[in-house]
């Protein structure tokens, strides 16, 4: 064994090759997406690693892998796991040989996300384990655990780590070599495989029976914990466990009951922290998962405990928890004073605000911009999608009107053209995108006869979540060159008729493509290419002449964090400015060029 100072998902990533996995899929999305990446920056001689094109296609690939009696894992975000839900609601009927862990990283707040969906809702649907990691030491030896409760059960598990795990960092001790599990391999039998009415019929049956089983079972797993003794009881999960713990470490007349498994419920080990207690508070992010068990085993066995938490009312109902929080709710559940929290908010200097905003030189500023002045005048609808570009709804861009999921942007300019003939309808969408969830879009809006413009963000990478590769860029997760997928002949191949491919960062020639287009009948594309300038060479630093008139054109009309207000006058942010030149073509008296 060795210590490796690591991020909550490097820990699962090496508690995965533990485990001997040998295949691992996935669709970046933070928190989640570090996981991929540690096992391929780590010794993983054959272990498979592939980013798929999106989470559907990432579970499938697993799924085929778990059942030929290879260990799999799938990693995602929570919103992913929207996606992968066909595939896993037959998949928990037909059940896998090798284990099968599905990673769905939570976001309480949320941090970077569309929802505050709680994974735990997504295992009781699917009657499916969750495993619920409270740091990044458990989390490396609780995915090894879950993996041999798969292949225990002969079926999927869920792991289901938050941000605060994801992304803490902490020294964990793990394995110093690794190296995949044997498998037997895939044995044919349509009896089992093939997923047909009373297959369905005659396994959900077996599920139902399994699943308390699998309760009693991990009644006795060593992560469900209960501490101290008293009439009073704090039940809590996650990273709330570990605000509860440090808070009640002096104070050993509260039980400090941890559930590491919500589902299936493990109700003898509750009943057992419930005996001598009469008062319970549930600690606990997103949904009130555990109190509603809890309530559900109370009123089953008559036992008069009263339960408190988001539904009574004495924990929030959204958002994530702190240690300053947790001790505030339990010191008015056990009638203590509140600890003193250092400077009280309100006494502190107020922060900057900082509201999120598309990076100087970021292309997708050069795109919006285009079209916003080719448009002027006429009635148009913007509709957005996931992804950097989403902040293309920030002033003075103001550019996305809708933004709903991945690839709904398509669809949805769709939908403003069929009850409004004269707006024009664009969808924007990015290349990894595109790829992911966006060509089904596409082929709808041809073969319904849509009139709309789709313009395609290509700026080569998935940027918002890291850059990772995808089929557009010409690499793959296991560092092999391969050919790149052309959205152009995609959008050919689906009859698009009108494709144009500009650089946005010639304004007028940008320009130019979305009027032609939008003097068109039916769908139409443009791609509007130009790399991430995260992932690219600077050109260099553009220059602010004598000839400026400061009239702020420039600064009011694109909002570029590389153009400053400087003792009054417009200025270049030197440590910002990628000499993109948009602010130069902006300029309206030709003050703004070259390169320092």
């Amino acid at each position: 064994m060795k210590k490796e100072y690591i991020m909550g998902n490097g820990a699962i990533a090496l508690g995965a090759l533990a485990a001997g996995v040998n295949v691992v899929s996935g669709y970046p999305g933070t928190p989640s997406s570090e996981i991929v990446e540690t096992i391929y920056k780590y010794p993983h001689e054959g272990v498979y690693l592939e980013w798929s094109v999106n989470e559907k296609a990432a579970l499938e690939v697993a799924a085929a892998a778990a059942y030929s009696g290879a260990r799999s894992m799938v990693t995602m975000k929570q919103v992913g796991l929207n996606v992968a839900s066909d595939p896993l609601m037959s998949l928990a009927y037909v059940g896998v040989k090798g284990g099968m862990v599905i990673v769905s990283a939570d976001d309480p707040g949320p941090i970077s996300s569309q929802t505050e969906q709680d994974t735990r809702r997504f295992a009781k649907f699917a009657r499916i384990p969750v495993f619920d990691p409270s740091s990044p030491e458990e989390a490396y030896e609780m995915i090894r655990e879950a993996f041999d409760y798969s292949e225990k059960y002969g079926t999927p598990v869920l792991f289901r780590p938050t941000t605060r795990i994801c992304h803490a960092y902490a020294s964990v001790e793990v394995e110093d070599s690794t190296s995949p599990k044997e498998y037997e391999g895939f044995v044919k039998d349509s009896k089992r495989w093939v997923i047909f009415p009373r297959l369905s019929y005659q396994n959900h049956e077996m599920i139902e029976k399994r699943n308390p089983e699998i309760g009693k079972d991990f009644s006795g797993y060593c992560r469900n914990t209960c501490e101290g003794s008293g009439s009073k009881a704090v039940f809590a999960s996650g990273i709330s466990y570990a605000y509860v713990k440090e808070y009640l470490k002096d104070i050993p007349d509260v039980k400090l009951c941890r559930i590491a498994t919500a589902y299936p419920f493990p109700e003898d080990f509750v009943l057992n922290c419930l005996d001598g207690v009469d008062e319970v508070i549930c600690l606990e992010e997103l949904s009130p998962f555990i109190e509603e068990e809890l309530l559900q085993t109370v009123g089953r066995h008559g036992l008069s405990v009263r339960i408190k938490g988001k539904l009574s009312g004495d924990v929030k109902a959204a958002g994530e928890n702190s240690a300053d929080y947790a001790a505030k709710v339990l010191s008015g559940f056990i009638g203590r004073e509140t600890p003193e929290q250092g400077t009280p908010l309100s006494d502190m200097p107020p922060l900057p605000v900082r509201p999120p905003v598309l990076c100087a030189g970021c292309p997708h500023r050069a795109s919006f911009y285009a079209v916003k002045q080719a448009m002027k005048g006429r009635k148009s609808y913007f509709c957005g999608d996931i992804g950097c570009y989403t902040l293309g709804n920030a002033m003075p861009l103001d550019m996305v009107d809708t933004c709903l999921c991945m690839g709904a942007g398509i669809t949805m300019a769709q939908g403003f053209n069929r009850v409004d003939k004269d707006g024009v309808c664009f969808a924007f969408v990015g290349d990894s995108t595109f790829f992911a969830s966006g060509m089904t879009g596409v082929v709808n809006a041809v073969y319904n006869e849509a009139d709309m413009i789709l313009c395609v963000l290509d700026n080569s990478t998935t940027a918002m979540t890291g850059h990772q590769p995808h089929p557009g860029t010409g690499r793959t997760m296991m560092g092999n060159v391969v050919e790149k997928v052309s959205i152009t002949k995609i959008l050919e191949g689906m009859g698009v008729k009108k494709i144009v491919t500009v650089d946005p960062l010639n304004l007028s020639e940008a320009i130019a493509a979305v009027r032609e287009c939008a003097d068109m009948k039916g769908v139409k594309a443009i791609i509007f290419k130009s790399p991430c300038i995260a992932v690219t060479k600077p050109a260099g630093k553009v220059t602010i002449s004598g000839k400026c008139i400061n009239c702020k054109k420039c600064i009011k009309e694109i909002g570029c964090p590389g153009l400053i207000i400087s003792e009054g006058r417009v200025a270049v942010d030197k440590g910002l400015c990628t000499g993109c030149g948009l602010c130069a073509e902006v300029c309206p008296v030709n003050a703004i060029g070259g390169e320092c």
